[in-house]
């Protein structure tokens, strides 16, 4: 099953397909062809065996219409042997359909499993593939507001590729300002907690509360926030919650809503929070209640 790191990084491909290309060029020093459109295409990957094959992510430049580069883009959160066996015919497989140029790009949060997947794969006398790789090495650091705010895709994978970088609370103060900014960016937000560890997710998600240049859910969850600390903490966060789950549009039946404000465990709050932002459903958020 894959993680919610895995399905965050696909997403900001997803999402703006341009990213991995700028990122072979900037990130990897790679050269491309002149393109005019980046597209997401299908990932299913077939052989002519019942075998099936699947690519977290096809993304194709083209111009004017016509494929010039085909990236096939992966996640890869540890080692996985069987990979230097798929992947190649992942590639192969693409080139077939596209009738183009092909690359594997291989996104890889930690540099433990990065470091196994920048091993070439023999496939045969005179044919080696070599991964490129996206890790922390890569990535590029996004602490300031201002490339935040011109490019938030890269400031959240900058978030995930560094959260647990020393420069990680500049890093996330960077993309904070971008919730004030537009909805875009409020959407990448909601990616990054839904990636981050607990604990990070959970200071970030106090930092976004907090923050005076950066309010996120508007100035009223702020100020819920604030008044949390002058009314017992437990009692705040149980308000900020409930605030949280009408602003994502859940309706709260009374008996849960009492279990809420009843709940006197600042843990099991906090928790609940870091889950209403990007959960899609109630019994998501709240697991360990029968609703």
């Amino acid at each position: 099953m894959p993680s919610s790191v895995h399905e965050v990084l696909i997403e900001l491909v997803r999402r703006r397909p341009t990213l991995v290309a700028e990122l072979l060029t900037s990130a990897l020093g790679l050269s491309l062809p002149e393109f005019d459109h980046a597209r997401v295409d299908s990932g299913d990957l077939p052989d002519i065996e019942p075998t099936e094959y699947r690519a977290d992510l096809v993304v194709t430049l083209t111009d004017a219409d016509v494929p010039v580069l085909g990236i096939v883009v992966e996640v890869q959160l540890q080692r996985d042997d069987d990979k230097a066996w798929s992947w190649p015919v992942y590639l192969t497989t693409l080139r077939a359909r596209l009738r183009c140029l092909v690359l594997l790009v291989v996104v890889c949060p930690n540099e433990r499993a990065a470091g196994h997947c920048r091993r070439p794969i023999t496939v045969a006398p005179g044919f080696t593939l070599s991964p490129m790789v996206l890790s922390p090495a890569n990535v590029p650091v996004v602490s300031d507001t201002h490339t935040a705010l011109e490019r938030p895709d890269l400031a959240a994978l900058s978030a995930i590729a560094h959260r647990n970088d020393p420069e990680r609370d500049s890093i996330l103060t960077a993309l904070a300002a971008t919730a004030h900014d537009s909805a875009d960016g409020q959407r990448y937000i909601d990616l990054v907690l839904a990636a981050l560890p607990k604990a990070a997710a959970r200071h970030f998600l106090e930092m976004l509360m907090t923050t005076d240049t950066s309010p996120y859910y508007s100035q009223y969850f702020k100020q819920l926030y604030a008044d949390g600390k002058t009314e017992g903490k437990a009692e705040g966060e149980a308000k900020a919650l409930l605030t949280v789950l009408a602003t994502r549009g859940f309706h709260v039946p009374e008996a849960l809503a009492a279990e809420i404000n009843g709940c006197t465990d600042d843990a099991r709050l906090t928790t609940w929070i870091t889950r209403a932002v990007t959960a899609d459903t109630l019994e998501a958020i709240f697991d360990d209640l029968a609703i």
